[in-house]
């Protein structure tokens, strides 16, 4: 496919929910806080009403509605709240952080993440474009042991504004002195990633397992980018 069109050099990839599988390692996570916790609530019951409240939490962090603090504290607020369950700010507050800390602990990646970083790094220059947190992504990369693939890591904390905000992508193109038409984001999230690096000259494909009616190119496992790049 972009063979055919035109020479690409670089490769941009989000990390969460596209290298590094986030749901399984968060829910790694809630279980060795709860057990430490004595929180009695069935961790897929917390789950269940955790990831909606915690997406809606992202999307208004990443439009600059609220800060980091805020997302950390009412993403499970609103959720032991949902759930009836008593959770004093102080339990609240030491949660948050312990997820933080334990989070890179666990570092699942996705299926064959490792082979197809490998088959790429031979070919393209890889760098890392993530809206998590700076202080926890560098954890996950270095522990998970995909940190040496990538040539430059991007949070959207260096940048001062999130995915999809052009200024993220051009700020990454700078930094790696990669022309946008030479290059391509690859990430799980059709706003934040997809039609944020389209914006900025970019090419993109969609690591998704929906099959969303669009005109990107769409894999659903990371062994399909062989077929692409």
């Amino acid at each position: 496919m972009f063979r055919e069109e035109v020479e690409i050099k670089h490769l941009f990839f989000d990390l969460d929910h596209t290298l590094w599988d986030f749901d399984r390692n968060s829910k790694l996570t809630f279980q060795r806080i709860f057990e430490e916790q004595q929180i009695t609530i069935p961790i897929d019951e917390f789950l269940e009403a955790y990831i909606p409240v915690n997406l809606k939490y992202w999307r208004l962090y990443r439009e600059d509605k609220i800060e980091k603090t805020s997302l950390r504290y009412y993403r499970l607020k609103e959720t032991f709240d949902s759930l009836k369950y008593i959770a004093s700010d102080n339990l609240i507050n030491l949660i948050s952080e312990d997820y933080i800390r334990y989070l890179p602990n666990f570092n699942y990646l996705f299926d064959d993440a490792i082979e197809v970083l490998q088959y790429l790094e031979n070919k393209y220059h890889l760098h890392i474009i993530t809206n998590g947190f700076e202080e926890v992504q560098n954890l996950k990369l270095e522990k998970s042991g995909i940190h040496k693939f990538f040539k430059h890591i991007i949070t959207s904390e260096c940048v001062g504004v999130k995915k999809p905000n052009p200024k993220v992508f051009e700020f990454a193109l700078g930094k790696a002195g990669a022309k946008a038409h030479q290059s391509v984001m690859i990430g799980d999230s059709y706003e934040a990633d997809i039609m944020g690096a389209i914006s900025s000259g970019m090419k993109a494909i969609h690591f998704s397992q929906e099959d969303k009616k669009n005109e990107v190119q769409r894999i659903t496992t990371l062994m399909e980018l062989k077929k692409y790049l």
